[in-house]
């Protein structure tokens, strides 16, 4: 059976890479919000556009407050989990050809925004499904492709559809690496301030524990390091302009073997009289059990497919993991290919597209089907 779902992921695959850039081709940047349509037109337009699709597709759909659309096969509670999203980064300049043409080269290399991240691993995954359904392959579970709006820029679309739908019980998302990761780092923001007539005070601080600081939180006694994460990372440092007062923001990209509150009363120690600090924004580490079902089960698929390593491994981005209880990161990229994502001519092989699909295609089956320990 396995090996008639990988052969019927070549057989559509020029469908599938159809439908993938009439998806690609909408420009769904973030916009002003309209009736209807709470992270913009574009963005509208692109979920409504996949759900259209998933429709021609033959599988039933749902629009969840415009927020997150579902493809769904097979029924009942407990479903497999897929998501990935349609909202894309601004184009920004240096492209080579328009930025939402699909331009695809003559070695079959595809260029616009959202090819990668995430239009065309999501709709891989959405694919594969259909692969399954069209061999009319059982699954004991259900399993839905959840399309996102607004991944780059607050997690807005998650955090309104757990507040009125179930989570998974296990999948995981389409939008950071492979082999299958197992972990991501926290992320933190922390704001000092103090009044204006504190500036010398606060000027100080800043200078000594954050301006001078390695990149690594050494000053504030932080560089904190261990085997699976690496080094905790300090990132995005800026003055703030808050009304009448001083301000000044700084992030932290933590590994697991430290607790935010543990950060936080760091900080709050190596204060001076007058400044005060708040953590405005944290997401805690991500972890799950590299030898649990899930990640070997993935791991697995990707060994059989890819016939590469698949030991899991860990990352310093942030996905839809961070908030979606019982996913993992899980592919698209291949070792090798970084920094394509954010930038100009953002890019993914067509052959890249269809072994996405082909490995996410097992591992929907996998899943599906398996015993969870």
């Amino acid at each position: 059976m396995e090996e008639e779902l990988l052969k019927k992921i070549d057989e559509i695959s020029d469908e599938m890479i159809s439908g993938i850039k009439r998806i690609v081709q909408i420009d769904s940047v973030q916009s002003e919000a309209k009736l209807g349509m709470p992270f913009g037109e574009g963005v509208n337009k692109a979920l409504e556009e996949a759900l259209k699709l998933a429709s021609e597709l033959g599988f039933e759909t749902e629009n969840v407050d415009h927020m997150v659309g579902i493809a769904k096969y097979g029924t009942g509670e407990d479903y497999i989990g897929i998501m990935g999203h349609l909202d894309v980064v601004p184009v920004g300049e240096g492209w080579n050809h328009p930025p939402f043409s699909a331009y695809e080269d003559d070695k079959g290399r595809i260029y616009s925004r959202g090819i990668l991240d995430n239009k065309g691993p999501t709709l891989s995954c959405l694919y594969a499904l259909y692969a399954i359904k069209k061999l009319g392959i059982q699954l004991k579970r259900p399993v839905h492709i959840l399309f996102g709006t607004n991944e780059e820029t607050g997690f807005e679309d998650l955090k309104h559809f757990l507040k009125v739908r179930k989570p998974p019980i296990m999948g995981w998302t389409p939008d950071c690496k492979y082999p299958v990761v197992y972990a991501e780092r926290g992320r933190s923001t922390y704001r000092v301030s103090t009044a204006i007539e504190n500036k010398t005070v606060f000027n100080q601080f800043i200078n000594e524990y954050i301006l001078s600081d390695n990149g690594f939180g050494n000053k504030l006694g932080l560089n904190i390091e261990d085997l699976e994460f690496g080094k905790m990372q300090m990132s995005n440092k800026k003055l703030v302009d808050l009304e009448g007062k001083l301000g000044f923001d700084f992030s932290f990209s933590y590994p697991a073997s430290i607790r935010n509150d543990t950060i936080e009363r760091t900080i709050k120690s190596k204060l001076s009289k007058g400044l005060q600090v708040e953590c405005i924004h944290n997401y805690d580490p991500v972890y799950f059990d590299k030898n649990g079902f899930l990640c070997k089960t993935l791991k697995a698929t990707y060994e059989k497919v890819t016939g590469m390593d698949g030991t899991p491994v860990t990352t310093t981005g942030g996905t839809y993991a961070k908030i979606m209880p019982n996913i993992v990161p899980f592919g698209p990229s291949f070792p090798g290919q970084k920094g394509i994502g954010h930038n100009p001519n953002e890019w993914m092989d067509r052959s890249d597209l269809i072994l996405n699909a082909k490995i996410y295609a097992l591992s929907i089956v996998r899943l599906a089907n398996g015993e969870n320990d």
